[in-house]
């Protein structure tokens, strides 16, 4: 009896024991699954035009940071301007298995097909800053307000040549717009005219070349070199015997092909007064050059706000509700009309750039500007 009821103790001890191993690791199982799947509510494709654009790469980084921060598997991917390795980046990430895409098209019109099969298989799609078209399969846009980036830049132009050329009129002005094939393009250039073309037609701003409208002054993939070297042709067809004295650039790249062009000539020295060049982006460079005199201004779109802008989408599509949108008529893209979210964009000069980028926003610190 003394052996049987050994026995007996010992294998219910024995018992407790593995039911306590089996809670053990069931706790430390739950422990370990939590986070993960915390860390995984679902896989975005976040598909950009290029690395070689200073603003897509700050894009690209905070939408990563900030989607892996609220739980996100995330796949960023460039095309570095090339229009078939987009689809083929789109295709794949659908084939991967993406539960969303976030895309900045090259071309707005070119991804009819791949953005088929996104809605077949019931992935949602937002464009990302730029306006993806003719597609039915586009549900949300995240931007900036585009046309008021052109109204800011023409409005900066204006004052800054009444600033450095007071006594001049009129006022001689070249246009680059950006590239055709950013729908975006269109809107900073409208915008611009709307407050260029009555002074254009009251005579004080004249454009010698006679170069006017996106078809004559649009810069493919908002080329630098593109832009200083049609700056170079203007320059010595146009110029020869009297000063430029503005430059409306759609954005940075273009400010800087043109300063470029303008300094290898002796702008910025001597008599010689730099004209009044506008911009947009706000990269590094720009800023500095806005700190010497040789930029004008440019505009402020703070990407981490559109990342996060983007990143409240998803979460909403993700929790089954509608995304927060305050535009849902400006932006048909000629299938729909898309519903926005437009955030407004800041002007920058010499006056406020400190206030605006180091400031107030912590987006460049003086370190940054100053090395």
């Amino acid at each position: 009896i003394h052996e049987t009821g050994h026995t007996g103790l010992q294998r219910e001890r024995d018992m407790r024991k593995i039911i306590s191993i089996f809670a053990a690791a069931s706790v430390a199982a739950i422990a370990v699954a939590a986070p993960a799947l915390a860390a995984d509510k679902g896989y975005v494709g976040i598909a950009m035009p290029t690395k070689g654009l200073d603003r897509w790469n700050k894009d690209g980084a905070s939408m990563v940071e900030q989607f892996e921060a609220a739980g996100y598997k995330t796949d960023l991917q460039y095309a570095e301007n090339e229009i078939p390795q987009q689809l083929s980046q789109i295709e794949n990430m659908i084939t991967k298995g993406v539960t969303v895409l976030v895309v900045a098209a090259i071309d707005g019109g070119s991804l009819t097909g791949p953005l088929a099969n996104a809605g077949a298989a019931g992935i949602p799609v937002i464009a990302y800053d730029r306006l993806i078209l003719n597609t039915p399969d586009v549900d949300y846009y995240a931007t900036f307000d585009n046309y008021k980036v052109g109204v800011l830049q023409g409005n900066s132009l204006v004052e800054g040549l009444k600033e450095r050329f007071p006594d001049v009129k009129p006022w001689n002005v070249e246009l680059f717009g950006g590239s055709p094939d950013d729908n975006n393009a269109y809107f900073f250039y409208n915008g611009a005219m709307s407050v260029l073309q009555p002074l254009i037609d009251s005579g004080d701003i004249v454009i010698p070349s006679g170069q006017m409208g996106m078809d004559k002054i649009g810069t493919l993939n908002w080329s630098n070199a593109a832009a200083q070297a049609r700056m170079d042709n203007l320059l010595s067809a146009y110029y020869t015997d009297k000063p430029l004295h503005g430059v409306y650039a759609s954005n940075d790249d273009l400010a800087m092909g043109s300063i470029s062009s303008l300094k290898g000539i002796g702008y910025g020295s001597g008599d010689m007064k730099m004209p009044i060049i506008t911009g947009q982006d706000s990269n590094l460079p720009n800023v500095k050059a806005i700190i010497d005199g040789d930029q004008y201004s440019s505009i402020f779109k703070d990407t981490r706000k559109l990342a996060g802008v983007t990143v409240g989408m998803v979460e909403a599509i993700g929790e089954g509700k509608e995304p927060e949108v305050n535009d849902t008529s400006t932006y048909n893209n000629g299938e729909k009309d898309v519903p926005s979210y437009l955030l407004e964009p800041v002007i920058v000069t010499q006056d406020n750039w400190k206030q605006i980028l180091v400031d107030d926003s912590g987006y460049y610190t003086m370190q940054q500007i100053e090395n």
